[in-house]
């Protein structure tokens, strides 16, 4: 039995995994149906694209680009080695998904290398949050703006950390989260675009977590994520790399393109708290962020050697 091209091209198309192949220029010559799934970018709109055009805009756990500097696929055509790699890619509509990619050089019949092959799945964790979405829908406790769980579920999710604290012993912290300067982008480009960008962080939020935190909208343009089994140090670190994830998202809008920042007041649980209590340090420390120039983290006590700024926005 014998399988021509188009047999293969549709083999490929009907894969859940993105799958796209570029030349040794690095050109892409490629992209399946799961590519388009999973990354919103058509075939039509990137082929032809050179993958250091920064298309997806590839970063690493850290925020760090990887599309111009690090990446897998020029590595796997110039050392002939396969990667593998745990990334983050940019939606078309701006939020980071959480990716594990595979590349492999391509050869000719003689050896040669002639481009590569790259295929990425959406890390399992998102499928979990998916299952957790469907059921948080099932019980009116989704936002229907963002997609993450709203304030009724934030308040039923803290009060079940703050009992596993007190009975068990089970720490957890929180993040309070708040898009710097987003009235801005509601008086320039409309509420619709508003509800995108809030979307976009969102989702970009979301992909950073593990299937056992929690993450919602609190109200307007906050967000409120429950971080369980932590301790500062990793609280603080969580929250860095999502203010970093944020910042290196945008939305794409005509011919301009939308970039916001999160100001973040981070805190671990105390005995004593009450709901309140451990809100109410959040929310200042949060305010904190913004009062020194937002686009930071903020905990408590604060470190001021260890703190990272970003630019106002």
């Amino acid at each position: 039995m014998t399988f021509g091209d188009d047999f293969f091209k549709t083999v490929l198309d009907d894969l859940l995994d993105g799958v796209y192949v570029v030349d040794q220029d690095r050109r892409i010559v490629y992209w399946n149906k799961g590519a388009e799934r999973i990354s919103g970018f058509s075939a039509r709109e990137v082929l032809g694209a050179h993958c250091f055009d920064n298309l997806l805009q590839h970063v690493d756990g850290e925020g760090c680009q990887m599309c111009t500097g690090e990446c897998p696929l020029a590595a796997a055509i110039q050392d002939g080695n396969p990667r593998e790699a745990d990334i983050y890619l940019q939606h078309k509509e701006g939020h980071r998904v959480p990716v594990w990619v595979r590349v492999s050089p391509v050869r000719d019949a003689e050896g040669h290398i002639t481009g590569a092959v790259e295929s990425f799945t959406e890390n399992s964790s998102r499928a979990d949050a998916i299952e957790r979405l469907a059921k948080l829908q099932e019980v009116a406790l989704l936002d229907p703006v963002t997609g993450v769980g709203n304030r009724r579920y934030l308040e039923a999710r803290l009060r079940a950390a703050l009992d596993g604290f007190q009975r068990y012993g089970w720490n957890f912290g929180m993040l309070f989260l708040d898009v710097d300067h987003f009235k801005q982008v509601n008086d320039k480009y409309g509420h619709d675009t508003g509800d995108r960008v809030l979307r976009m962080v969102a989702r970009t939020l979301g992909g950073r977590l593990r299937a056992s935190d929690s993450l919602g909208r609190w109200g307007g343009e906050e967000f409120l994520a429950l971080i369980s089994n932590t301790n500062a140090e990793n609280l603080r670190a969580t929250a860095e790399r999502s203010r970093k994830m944020v910042a290196q998202s945008s939305l794409e809008l005509g011919v301009s393109r939308i970039e916001v920042t999160i100001s973040i007041g981070a805190t671990m649980v105390r005995a004593g708290d009450t709901p309140d209590s451990l809100l109410d340090r959040a929310d200042r420390l949060m305010y904190q962020a913004k009062t020194l120039g937002r686009n930071r983290v903020e905990d408590e006590p604060p470190r001021s050697s260890t703190v990272e700024s970003g630019s106002s926005v």
